[in-house]
Order: C-alpha cells, then sequence, then structure tokens
C-alpha cells in the first residue's frame, strides 16, 4: 500500500470537475483544477498525452477538435505548438509538471492515454518525488504492466483485464499488483458495481472507485453500497452531497 490513499469516502474531481459550473469546456486546465481546489478538493484526476517532443500534458482527446478547434493531433504538435492553443479560446492547456507544481498537496489520479506516455510520465512523477501522492491507471493493462516496472512503489488501479479477473477469480486464487478499482457503476447495460463485488475489494485491501458519477441520488446509493471514492464532473454537487452524509473533509 502507498500514501496515496486516506480513509474513504474519497472526492475526486474529474479533468477538475469538467461540468461544474466555469469549468465546462476548460477540462484539465490550471484554471478548472485550481477551482476544484478551492472547494476542497485534494483529488485531482487527469489523463495524460505527450506532444511530438515528448512533453506531458494534461489532455483526455488524441485530436485537439474537440477541445480547441485545432484540427492537429496532440502526439503531432511539438510542446512550443500546444502551448500557443486555447481550451474554448481562454485557458492553455496544462503540462504534468504544472499541475504537480502548483498544488504540492493535492494527489493526482492520472490516466496514460497513450503508449509513448508511459516512461515520460514515470519521469515527471519521479522528478517532482511526487511517488506517495500519484496514482496511475489506463485502460491498457500493457501500459499498467510497464508502469509497475518502472515505479514499484506507485499506486496503481486495475485494467479492464485485472477487473475482468477480479469479477471472475475465487478471492483466494486472486493477487492483485493494484491498490483501487477504478469503474463505472454500470457498463453495456451491466451492473458492475454491487454489495459483493465492494465487500469482495475490501476483503482484499482493495478501495473501489467509481466514475463518472454526477447526480446526487446516484452518489448517495453508490456511497450506501460502500463505494470508497466518486469520480464526478460535478465537483459542486458531491462536495453537497459529502456534506449532507457528514462525511465531507476539510483539508487541513
Amino acid at each position: 500500500m502507498t500514501g496515496f490513499l486516506d480513509a474513504p469516502p474519497l472526492a475526486f474531481a474529474h479533468r477538475g470537475g469538467s461540468r461544474t459550473a466555469g469549468n465546462v469546456g476548460v477540462e484539465n486546465s490550471l484554471a478548472a483544477f485550481a477551482h476544484a481546489y478551492e472547494l476542497g478538493y485534494r483529488y485531482l484526476e487527469t489523463d495524460v498525452r505527450t506532444s511530438s517532443d515528448g512533453v506531458v500534458y494534461a489532455i483526455h482527446d488524441a485530436a485537439l477538435d474537440r477541445l480547441s478547434g485545432s484540427p492537429d493531433l496532440v502526439a503531432g504538435l511539438s510542446a512550443e505548438s500546444l502551448d500557443l492553443q486555447r481550451l474554448d479560446q481562454r485557458e492553455p492547456f496544462a503540462r504534468l509538471d504544472a499541475l504537480y507544481e502548483a498544488f504540492p498537496d493535492a494527489r493526482l489520479n492520472i490516466d496514460v492515454k497513450s503508449d509513448d506516455a508511459v516512461e515520460a510520465t514515470c519521469a515527471v512523477v519521479e522528478a517532482h518525488d511526487a511517488v506517495d501522492r500519484t496514482c496511475l491507471s489506463s485502460f491498457s493493462h500493457a501500459r499498467l504492466v510497464r508502469v509497475r516496472e518502472i515505479l514499484p512503489a506507485v499506486a496503481t488501479s486495475a485494467s479492464r483485464r485485472e477487473v475482468a479477473a477480479f469479477k471472475l477469480l475465487s478471492r483466494l486464487l486472486l493477487k492483485p499488483t493494484y491498490v483501487c478499482l477504478q469503474v463505472p457503476a454500470v457498463l453495456r447495460g451491466f451492473r458492475v458495481v454491487t454489495r459483493r463485488f465492494v465487500r469482495k475489494a475490501h476483503a482484499l485491501g482493495l478501495q473501489v472507485h467509481v466514475w463518472t458519477i454526477d447526480e446526487p441520488d446516484q452518489m448517495h446509493e453508490l456511497l450506501d453500497l460502500g463505494v470508497d471514492g466518486i469520480i464526478t464532473d460535478r465537483t459542486d454537487v458531491l462536495k453537497d452531497v459529502l456534506i449532507a452524509r457528514g462525511t465531507w473533509k476539510d483539508p487541513a
């Protein structure tokens, strides 16, 4: 176990809270994360890709058209060119370095979106001495295997393959190398997160974090099941829900 995980429930600002008022259109920007930080969030969820010259940016999509209107791919532009792009004609794209520097007491949950971002992301984590405040995730099992080779002490979430194995195999056959399962509540019409799923995870010392939950009723339902974290685009809504339940944690 690493120092990444606090006692539940954990509140994660997904891309900084991309559907929260003021953040729409500027997901994963320093401004979006600053808004979440000011609300009291200390778990910041982001995505990373690299520029053509290997600089790591907090960007979800492979292409820039939805984000800045550019026809280019992230991987096709240099860092100098990416720095000139603007989200919603307002905010620059954030470098991962800048997130670690801007929020030195926050914990970053980072989804590695491309193969070429694995080693560069690990290098940034090491450069900021941030292993204990980082969790690396990816849908790609191969990327997570590589992450664990490079940074054996960093927290990781389960890959899709590992989630499937967790659901299918007996608890006695599982030897997780991950510290949490970060999953949707429902996938293709099938409920992923059930009371049994949560109990099995807890029996193995794992936390369950659910994405991306924006409706208060669903937040309450999942918290009642015992999930350990909610990943949300509506940071304002989740904070209100946790306050109502008496479980919101103001930063020290």
